[in-house]
């Protein structure tokens, strides 16, 4: 009964990883069949002929590498400014107590109510007076806006699951308060950073809205904007599109192999306490 009930749950798992990857190998089917094939051989799994021209072109004579390029830097800063602003913020709403500490909490969750078509005009009108519209730096300081309530909550919740007792022994031993948070806490609090610097990159890496309004120049869009510009008037150029989304997957899955330990351990762990 064990070995058939082990066997009933190795194919579940095998059919979920099938229908979890079907969607990446309709990607590179698509991206590897050559343009005079691809409507006439239809849904076959697998095209008769492949190609490695889309992939050639996406590289070598479209702008694509730029906007990779720009969409690391922006997914990056974006990270690395939130996590260390949440972390912050997160300490702070788990080890003090002071004066309207719950209200300022509501008042992060109510920012994350509003659609964000709702703001687009307002931060137009906001960033362009001080020249922060068109450029990377513009982007990264409105992503982290609206990633960083989110991620402090997020980081709020792994402080709650280190006691505080932990830092109080530290200083009792001669520590400051910051050489406590340092020196302990920090790295009790690793999956949690995992956690929170791939919930951020993974949403700034894929971002589209903000990028289209707030970017105009060619050399300073992301790669969510340039997919767009395989939508023509006459038709859609889908193997250059797919060998070009394919090519976006390979930053955040290097991302994500360096990170992993941590955003295991985090999402298993500390994201689940309140």
């Amino acid at each position: 009964m064990r070995a058939v009930t082990g066997t009933a749950l190795w194919l579940v798992r095998l059919l979920y990883l099938a229908f979890a990857l079907f969607p990446l190998l309709w990607l590179l089917r698509i991206a590897l069949t050559p343009d005079e094939i691809l409507y006439r051989e239809g849904t076959t799994l697998w095209p008769s002929r492949t190609t490695l021209a889309n992939f050639a072109y996406v590289i070598e004579e479209s702008p694509f590498p730029v906007f990779f390029a720009n969409t690391i830097v922006v997914a990056l800063g974006t990270a690395a400014a939130v996590t260390l602003l949440a972390a912050g913020i997160g300490y702070a709403f788990s080890r003090f107590r002071f004066r309207g500490k719950s209200a300022l909490m509501v008042f992060l969750v109510i920012t994350q109510l509003f659609p964000i078509v709702m703001v687009i005009t307002p931060l137009y009108q906001l960033l362009a007076p001080i020249g922060l519209v068109d450029t990377r730096i513009g982007l990264i300081l409105v992503f982290t806006a609206f990633n960083l309530p989110f991620a402090a909550f997020l980081m709020h919740s792994f402080y709650e699951g280190i006691p505080a007792e932990l830092e109080q022994a530290a200083m009792i031993d001669g520590c400051t308060r910051f050489q406590a948070l340092v020196r302990i806490v920090l790295p009790l609090m690793l999956p949690g950073i995992g956690a929170t610097v791939g919930f951020v990159f993974t949403a700034a890496w894929s971002e589209l809205l903000f990028s289209l309004m707030l970017i105009t120049s060619e050399s300073k869009k992301t790669f969510a904007v340039g997919l767009l510009g395989f939508v023509g008037k006459s038709g859609v150029d889908w193997g250059q599109m797919m060998a070009a989304a394919t090519l976006a997957l390979i930053p955040p899955a290097i991302f994500f192999t360096l990170i992993q330990k941590y955003l295991v351990g985090g999402l298993t762990a500390g994201a689940v306490k309140a």
